[in-house]
């Protein structure tokens, strides 16, 4: 899940994608403030939960659609967070008696249209990428890392799919499989030692932590090519040798720098990280 806020009419709207499914979650409460013109969060948060309760006994549809998923609420914090994607808002916006549902309406209708046009234009997707990256201050040379790291991802997930590889589940199994060879830690520990929860991983890597798990990946995909890896089995093979290449080349990195390569460095407000590892 990658997190991050939308604007309307200068109000933030938190929103999640889930890209197993391909789908953009909004927090609720955030768009119920903007319908009842409601600038006090907790007062909305009750409009909610009345209005869910009569929702659910009228046997209303939209309430059973709604998930609940972690956002960062205004504390830093997160917390789960009554979320619902922009077909289901479209239907629950109806419920709501305000000004504000037309324009709200229209402004779903946009959000999602943007989102198709990535889908059939990859370009604009990595387009509003690079723009995110610069707005939260990241580098043109960490930016070209990140996403030359990326495309050394995808290549090895192509790999996988053609060679009996499951998604998700199996994806996570031999990512982690590569990390833990390479760094000495697993993606979830270094994302405790950066103090990151639903964040991800690599969006707060350094430079030299994007080069070596791309390294790392690189060489897993060249590995298990060179052996036509199939299955579970060989591509785990192939994960603990590719990432094996680049535990060594950091390893004599470290030695000759005298500077660990895996950092608990992050790009989180530092008030939100102090927050995150107490």
């Amino acid at each position: 899940m990658a997190n991050d806020s939308a604007i309307f009419e200068g109000r933030k709207i938190r929103r999640t994608y889930d890209a197993k499914a391909d789908v953009w979650y909004f927090s609720i409460v955030d768009i119920i403030q903007v319908l009842i013109q409601q600038p006090d969060f907790q007062s909305a948060r009750n409009y909610w939960k009345v209005l869910k309760n009569r929702l659910h006994k009228e046997g209303n549809q939209s309430v059973t659609n709604c998930n609940r998923l972690k956002m960062t609420a205004a504390d830093g914090k997160s917390y789960l967070t009554d979320v619902a994607d922009a077909e289901t808002l479209l239907r629950l916006v109806q419920s709501v008696p305000s000004p504000k549902a037309e324009p709200i309406k229209l402004w779903l209708a946009k959000v999602g249209y943007e989102r198709m046009k990535e889908m059939s234009d990859p370009a604009l997707s990595l387009d509003r990428a690079r723009e995110t990256w610069k707005k939260h201050g990241r580098s043109e040379k960490w930016i070209e890392q990140r996403m030359t790291g990326q495309e050394t991802r995808n290549k090895l997930t192509d790999y996988w799919a053609k060679h009996k590889i499951k998604k998700d589940d199996e994806y996570a199994i031999l990512t982690n499989i590569i990390h833990q060879e390479w760094a000495d830690v697993s993606v979830q520990g270094h994302k405790k030692l950066k103090g990151l929860e639903s964040q991800n991983l690599r969006d707060h890597m350094t430079e030299a932590e994007l080069i070596f798990t791309a390294l790392a990946e690189l060489s897993t995909r060249q590995i298990a090519e060179s052996v036509d890896a199939t299955g579970m089995g060989e591509n785990k093979d192939a994960a603990k040798k590719g990432g094996r290449i680049a535990k060594r080349a950091r390893l004599e990195l470290e030695s000759k720098t005298g500077r660990k390569v895996i950092s608990s460095e992050s790009f989180l407000p530092p008030a939100e990280f102090r927050k995150k590892l107490e």
